[in-house]
């Protein structure tokens, strides 16, 4: 699966993993070593996201059901946390993700299953 941004016509993320059971939300990025560019972990439900016991930091995208972009949070740090209350999901993104796709608040994101 792909991560579009279809506000401006790019791709967040060649490798979407979906976390969307409890255990998978509970785990996350824990125990990773760095999350490669082009990848990134959806969270849902979620509204907040801690950093403990992360080795790295990440950029985050706070969205609501339809994918509208509600918050971004550019490089979080490890032992940090963060939280927008109307968020439905999160998104997990590598540092510069946010930069190098310009999103913005207000845009939409949109998954697109890849044929194979």
């Amino acid at each position: 699966m792909k991560l579009l941004n279809k506000t401006n016509n790019t791709v967040l993320a060649e490798r979407l993993r979906i976390a969307n059971s409890f255990f998978s939300r509970l785990k996350g990025l824990l125990g990773t070593s760095s999350l490669p560019v082009g990848e990134a972990l959806l969270i849902r439900p979620c509204n907040s996201i801690h950093m403990f016991g992360m080795r790295y930091s990440i950029d985050v995208i706070f969205a609501d059901d339809t994918g509208q972009v509600l918050k971004i949070v550019a490089s979080l740090a490890p032992g940090r946390l963060a939280k927008c209350h109307d968020a439905r999901q999160v998104i997990e993104l590598p540092c510069g993700a946010l930069h190098a796709s310009n999103t913005k608040l207000g845009d939409i994101l949109e998954i697109v299953q890849e044929l194979s």
